[in-house]
């Protein structure tokens, strides 16, 4: 999916990455998709799902475990076209995870006059279960008691007969025309205060103040404002909140990884027990603390091609916050040929360190200072491991594109002789030393007239 952001009027906003073919971009910025004569002065998002060669659908998502919990205004507030295009994003943000016992478990609460749970957590544990459940849930009308709804929900969500499991993250995510019939402040902090973690998506005019207060902090990663038909636009976005909120993996290799989570304590608040074991010897579990200031830690001195469980158990008199638990495996270990010397014992992790440093640029395109011939284009980060970038650019609505090189070490550039009051789509292309390449798109507007009157 390559989501294009449209920060007009010299709005910069923040676009999503996607790697593409060159040839996919030149067709892009020579053929764009119609705007169905949205002005220039309103700040549009769209997507395109590109089904390359060798790229298919979101690649699924293992090794993650939590309980999920949709809280869906089902109330008569909501017409059925927007009850059906919500449900469409629920299915989309955890299409990906694999489902199970031991890995993501989801349910549906019903915001009417009466709370209603559609089915209990445990009960469909498949893709195809879990899509034709989604499928199949019917709008009940009524009142929008979304604070009944939410007591309610702190029930289900640690009742062993919901299906809900008692040590792992609870997840919370409320979709709201904005609209509340009763007080939701007290319930929603009753579920925060027992480690819930809260998502809302604002699909009407919400009270910005209310809702931010309502959402886990901070707001900006766990409260979005959307119409009802750009739902697809923040799916992974608020999906890869929901992953960063837990606890993972990197820098695997044959003898270590090294762990890292989201900053739950301070040093005045807790601190962090973390219990990790061979899956296949549980009883050589091994265990230490660290303060509640810290957010990684290196395990080493494992055994290679061994999966390990590991847990993470944060202490606090002030909050309670689930343990997590994953499941890592560490790599093959690998000799150097007899009578030949070498520096480096971990070809493997090394590829992947390699790797992951050449994902992570662009990851972000901003356009500002506009202007009536020209604008500023400026993305980040900048890793050594770029050579140069490329900045195409070319009109939406016309069909020629052209090309600026750039320095790898700058991370900005000013796009000149444009036309004024003219929408373009911008390309940032980062071109690293091993030859690979990643892109990233965002679209800008010239000022003049209408624009120029509304920035």
């Amino acid at each position: 999916m390559l989501t294009f952001c449209l920060p007009l009027c010299a709005r910069s906003c923040r676009a999503h990455s996607s790697t593409i073919t060159r040839a996919w971009l030149l067709a892009l910025h020579q053929h764009p998709p119609p705007l169905a004569g949205a002005p220039c002065s309103l700040s549009l998002c769209f997507s395109i799902e590109l089904i390359l060669a060798g790229q298919g659908f979101t690649p699924s998502i293992s090794n993650s475990e939590g309980d999920i919990l949709f809280l869906l205004d089902s109330s008569g507030s909501v017409s059925y076209y927007e009850f059906s295009k919500v449900k469409e994003f629920m299915w989309d943000l955890v299409r990906p995870f694999t489902f199970g016992p031991n890995d993501v478990q989801t349910s549906i609460i019903h915001i009417s006059t009466t709370p209603t749970m559609e089915f209990p957590f445990d009960r469909y544990l498949s893709r195809g279960a879990v899509q034709q459940a989604i499928k199949d849930t019917r709008q009940l009308m009524g009142d929008t008691n979304t604070g009944k709804a939410l007591s309610f929900a702190k029930e289900k969500l640690f009742s062993n007969d919901a299906g809900a499991r008692p040590d792992v993250p609870k997840v919370l995510v409320w979709v709201t025309d904005g609209f509340s019939s009763d007080d939701i402040s007290e319930p929603m902090q009753l579920l925060k205060d027992m480690g819930v973690t809260v998502f809302i998506v604002s699909t009407g005019r919400g009270n910005y103040l209310e809702l931010s207060a309502a959402a886990s902090q901070p707001p900006e990663k766990h409260l979005h404002f959307v119409d009802v038909d750009d739902l697809p636009i923040i799916t992974k976005e608020l999906r890869d909140t929901m992953l960063a909120n837990r606890l993972h993996a990197v820098d695997i290799t044959s003898s270590s990884f090294r762990l890292t989570w989201p900053q739950l304590l301070s040093q005045e608040t807790g601190y962090y027990t973390l219990q990790y074991a061979p899956t296949d010897d549980l009883a050589a579990k091994r265990t230490t603390q660290v303060s509640g200031a810290h957010t990684s830690l290196t395990l080493s001195n494992l055994a290679p091609e061994t999966t390990y469980e590991v847990a993470l158990i944060p202490e606090s008199n002030v909050h309670y916050f689930s343990p997590q638990t994953i499941r890592v495996t560490t790599l093959r270990r690998t000799h150097a040929s007899p009578g030949r010397a070498s520096c480096c014992h971990e070809p493997h992790a090394y590829s992947y360190l390699v790797l992951l440093s050449e994902q992570i640029s662009p990851a972000q395109v901003l356009i500002s200072d506009s202007r009536p011939h020209s604008f500023q284009v400026s993305w980040a980060p900048t890793p050594d491991s770029v050579t140069s970038y490329q900045v195409l650019y070319g009109p939406l609505r016309g069909n020629s594109a052209q090309l600026i090189e750039v320095d790898g070490t700058r991370n900005s550039t000013i796009v000149e002789n444009l036309a004024p009051n003219t929408t373009y789509l911008v390309t940032v292309t980062a071109i690293y030393s091993s030859g690979k390449e990643k892109s990233l798109s965002a679209k800008a507007c010239t000022q003049e007239g209408e624009c120029a009157a509304l920035c």
